[in-house]
C-alpha cells in the first residue's frame, strides 16, 4: 500500500462516536484530516486526541445539508490542509417515531442530514479527486436500512445511502475512485444512548437486550467503523467499489 502521508481526508459528524473515531482512526494512518462537525467547538475533543497524537488537523463548523456551508467548508479544507481526496458521509441525526406521530419536520432533517448532506459533500469534494486521478468516498448507511420500527425517515435516508452509493461508484470509477458503504449494526454511542431513553429503556439492559441477538455476542463500538472505513480508503481496496459493508457482527444482526 502506498503511504498515504500528504492525503487529506474529511470526516463529517466527526465531533464524536463513530466520526471522532474515523478521524482519528485515519489520522493515526497518515492522512491529513479534517474534522466537520456542526458547530466546530465541539470538535476540540476529537482535534485535541489527534494534536496530541502527533497528527494533522483542522476543525471545520458547517451544516452539510446548507450548499454554501459545504461549498465554504470544503474551499477551506483544501487552502489550510490540501485538497481533499477522501470523504466519510458520517453526519447523521435522528427523529425517531411512528408513521402516524412523525412530523414532516422530523422527516426533513433526517433526509436533509444524511442524504441531501452526503449529496453536497460528495458533490464538493469529487472535483479535488478527479483533479487527482484518485479519491475515496465512505458513506455510512445502517441496518436500518432494512426497516426499523419507528424509524422510517431513518431508515429511508440509510437505504437511499446504499444507492447513493452504487450509482456514485459507477459514475467515478473511471476517475481512479471508489466509493462504498458501511452499514452498521448496534454501536455504542450517544445516537443509540438516545434510543434508549427514547423508548425509556435502562441503558444497560438496552445494550444486554441487542447483544443476545449478536451472532458474536458483544456490542459494536465505534472503532469497529472506523477500522472498516481503515480499509476502503486504503491503496490496497482500489478495486472494490461499490458495496455495501454490513458491520453488525452476524448476518442477521
Amino acid at each position: 500500500m502506498t503511504d498515504p502521508t500528504g492525503r487529506v481526508a474529511i470526516v463529517t459528524g466527526a465531533a464524536r462516536g463513530i466520526g471522532a473515531a474515523t478521524a482519528r482512526r485515519l489520522a493515526a494512518d497518515g492522512f491529513a484530516v479534517a474534522v466537520l462537525d456542526l458547530d466546530e467547538s465541539t470538535a476540540k475533543e476529537t482535534v485535541n486526541g489527534i494534536v496530541a497524537a502527533g497528527g494533522r488537523v483542522l476543525a471545520v463548523g458547517a451544516d452539510v445539508s446548507d450548499a454554501g456551508q459545504v461549498e465554504a467548508a470544503v474551499a477551506r479544507v483544501a487552502a489550510e490542509l490540501g485538497a481533499p481526496t477522501v470523504l466519510v458521509n458520517n453526519a447523521g441525526v435522528t427523529r425517531d417515531n411512528l408513521l402516524f406521530k412523525m412530523t414532516d419536520a422530523d422527516w426533513d432533517t433526517v433526509l436533509n442530514v444524511h442524504l441531501r448532506g452526503a449529496f453536497l459533500m460528495s458533490r464538493a469534494v469529487q472535483r479535488h479527486m478527479v483533479a487527482a486521478s484518485w479519491g475515496r468516498i465512505v458513506n455510512l448507511s445502517s441496518t436500518s436500512a432494512l426497516g426499523n420500527r419507528g424509524q422510517a425517515n431513518y431508515s429511508a435516508a440509510k437505504a437511499g445511502l446504499q444507492g447513493f452509493t452504487k450509482t456514485l461508484a459507477i459514475e467515478l470509477g473511471r476517475f481512479g475512485i471508489t466509493v462504498n458503504s458501511i452499514a452498521p449494526g448496534f454501536i455504542q454511542t450517544d445516537m443509540t444512548r438516545a434510543t434508549a431513553q427514547r423508548v425509556g429503556q435502562d441503558w444497560e439492559r438496552f445494550v444486554a437486550d441487542r447483544v443476545a441477538q449478536i451472532p458474536v455476542a458483544r456490542a459494536g463500538v465505534p472503532a469497529d467503523i472506523a477500522h472498516a472505513v481503515s480499509f476502503f480508503v486504503s491503496d490496497g481496496a482500489g478495486f472494490v467499489s461499490g458495496q455495501v459493508l454490513y458491520v453488525a457482527g452476524g448476518p442477521r444482526a
